[in-house]
C-alpha cells in the first residue's frame, strides 16, 4: 500500500474544502457548469464603456485644465499638432462617435483649435457630458448594426464603441506627454488626496 505524503493530504483537503455543498448536484455528482457560473451580463460592451467614462472625463478634462493658457499653441515638433488642436480633436471625436450610438445628431460647436483655453476646455467638458448621456441609454442590442462615419466609411456600433475607448487611451497618452514636456504632472499621475479627518 502506498503512503500518502503530507503534501498529498493537504492538496486533497484543500480540494474538498474548496467545493461548497452547492457545487454538487443531488447524489454527490458535480453540478452542471451552468449552475457554477454567474449569469452572463446583459450588456457587457456598453457596460464596460460606461465604466471608462468617469476616468477619462477626469483625466482628459483635467489635462486640458492643467495646461497653462499660453501653452495651448505648444507642439513638441513642427510636424505635430498643438495642444489646443488635440483638445478640440478629442471634443469632436467624442461628439461624432457618441452620436453614432444614438439617433440624435451630434452637438454643434463653433470652437476652433486657435480659440482660448476656456473655450476649448468647455468644448471637451461638453463632449464628455454628451457621451455620458448617450452611454447611459446604450445597450448591446444593436452592436452589429452598421452606421455611417463619413461618405465613404461605415462601422458597426461595436466598432464605434471600441474606437471610442481606443481614442481615449491614445489621446490621453498624447495629452499626458504634452504636459510632461512642459513640466506638468498629468492628472492620472497625481498623488491621491488623503481623506480629510
Amino acid at each position: 500500500m502506498k503512503r500518502i505524503s503530507g503534501i498529498g493530504l493537504i492538496v486533497a483537503a484543500i480540494s474538498l474544502v474548496g467545493f461548497a455543498p452547492s457545487t454538487f448536484a443531488q447524489g454527490g455528482t458535480p453540478a452542471p457548469a451552468s449552475q457554477l457560473t454567474a449569469s452572463p451580463a446583459a450588456n457587457p460592451v456598453s457596460d464596460m464603456l460606461r465604466t471608462l467614462v468617469p476616468r477619462y472625463t477626469k483625466n482628459m478634462v483635467g489635462a486640458a485644465e492643467a495646461m497653462p493658457a499660453d501653452k495651448y499653441n505648444y507642439k513638441p515638433t513642427p510636424e505635430q499638432i498643438t495642444f489646443g488642436h488635440l483638445v478640440l480633436h478629442v471634443a469632436q471625436s467624442n461628439n461624432i462617435l457618441c452620436s453614432k450610438l444614438t439617433t440624435t445628431p451630434p452637438p454643434q460647436s463653433d470652437a476652433k483649435d486657435t480659440d482660448a483655453k476656456d473655450k476649448l476646455v468647455a468644448a471637451i467638458k461638453a463632449s464628455f457630458d454628451y457621451c455620458s448621456e448617450v452611454l447611459a441609454k446604450a445597450d448591446d442590442s444593436g452592436l452589429g448594426v452598421s452606421v455611417s462615419l463619413s461618405a465613404t466609411r461605415t462601422m458597426t456600433k461595436a466598432g464605434v464603441m471600441i474606437t471610442l475607448a481606443g481614442d481615449w487611451y491614445d489621446h490621453y497618452s498624447a495629452q499626458a506627454s504634452y504636459l510632461r514636456m512642459n513640466g506638468i504632472m498629468p492628472p492620472s499621475a497625481q498623488p491621491a488626496t488623503p481623506p480629510k479627518m
